[in-house]
């Protein structure tokens, strides 16, 4: 299944967006499997990265400044950018803006993994990312909307979104323990191969319920959402060439270098997700500008995978001996 990843979550898109369309009465129950599903991944996943050397990923301030500098200074002037084309119509703008300057703080660590990039370093790297966009996102809507706009939001449901969150920790909590288990005792050696086994299995659950929860209400408004799909795809191109412009002077590896592109490329949309279902029913769209965002992000992700460790695959001299001992060279 390894072999074959990239060809098996393209499979599992196609069935969730099949399932979702031929049986719409199913996407409550998919929506709600979500979050379960989401937990047993980054539990998977979080199986397969070294704790011990988090505590060093915390201390790598140059790869912490860059993942901040490309997500918080790049990424709105590039959104910005992007959103003059749909600038008339406030519900489509809203929800391109919401989801694009909000930084992604779960299955980026998933697929920066399956890229060879340095998925302990997004994960020490998740709290500040989270932190940051809570604050600046109000901030940046305010300059590119208006203050009407963000009085209007009703900030109880992305409070929710991030309490919710907490499974993340827990999940990474979890996975820190089955570790050590397995330094100890055969029980934690074979929950660790199981969960590693069923890596690409739960990726392809994951993909399928995210498409098959929401693709029958993106179909119902495709007229109106497909004026976002190139701003979607236009953003997927463009944060490669500047997360490796944004890696460069920071001296970043390989594998830090792919975990920055996919830093700035990958964005927030299930936990921004509530805060646009809470907007006033003339902004009642954006949600669904959110999840159509979700839907092109996905298929990109399959593409970055496939393809990034071929963009990003010479090694580059780094100045300081800490960052050659904080991730193996993937080439």
């Amino acid at each position: 299944m390894d072999e074959h990843q990239i060809g098996l979550y393209l499979l599992a898109i196609v069935i969730g967006g099949g399932v979702g369309f031929l049986a719409p009465g199913l996407a409550p129950a998919l929506e709600h499997s979500i979050n379960p599903v989401l937990g047993l991944l980054l539990y998977a996943t979080f199986l397969g990265i070294p704790f011990a050397s988090i505590g060093k990923a915390a201390g790598d301030f140059r790869f912490l400044a860059t993942v901040l500098v490309l997500n918080f200074v790049v990424v709105p002037v590039v959104v910005f950018g992007l959103t003059r084309f749909i600038a008339g119509d406030q519900a489509l703008l809203v929800g391109v803006l919401l989801v694009l300057l909000s930084p992604c703080i779960d299955y980026v660590i998933v697929f920066s993994g399956l890229a060879g990039g340095a998925s302990h370093r997004l994960l020490a790297a998740a709290p500040v990312l989270m932190l940051a966009q809570m604050l600046l996102l109000p901030l940046y809507l305010l300059l590119f909307v208006g203050p009407e706009l963000v009085s209007s939001i009703d900030p109880a449901p992305f409070v929710e979104a991030i309490v919710v969150l907490i499974i993340i920790p827990l999940a990474a909590a979890a996975a820190a323990l089955t570790q050590a288990l397995a330094r100890k005792a055969n029980a934690g050696r074979a929950v660790m191969a199981l969960m590693q086994a069923l890596m690409v299995p739960l990726m392809m659950a994951t993909l399928a319920v995210v498409v098959g929860s929401q693709i029958a209400g993106v179909g119902q408004e495709l007229g109106s959402l497909l004026s976002v799909v190139p701003i979607y795809a236009a953003f997927l191109v463009v944060m490669v060439p500047l997360g490796m412009l944004a890696a460069k002077p920071a001296g970043l590896d390989v594998a830090a270098t792919r975990a920055v592109v996919f830093s700035g490329a990958t964005r927030n949309s299930l936990v921004v997700l509530p805060l646009a279902l809470a907007l006033p029913g003339n902004l009642a769209l954006a949600a669904l500008v959110v999840v159509t965002q979700t839907l092109v992000e996905l298929i990109g992700m399959v593409l970055y995978v496939r393809f990034l460790p071929i963009i990003v695959n010479k090694e580059r001299r780094k100045p300081w001996r800490t960052h050659s001992r904080l991730t193996p060279t993937h080439k």
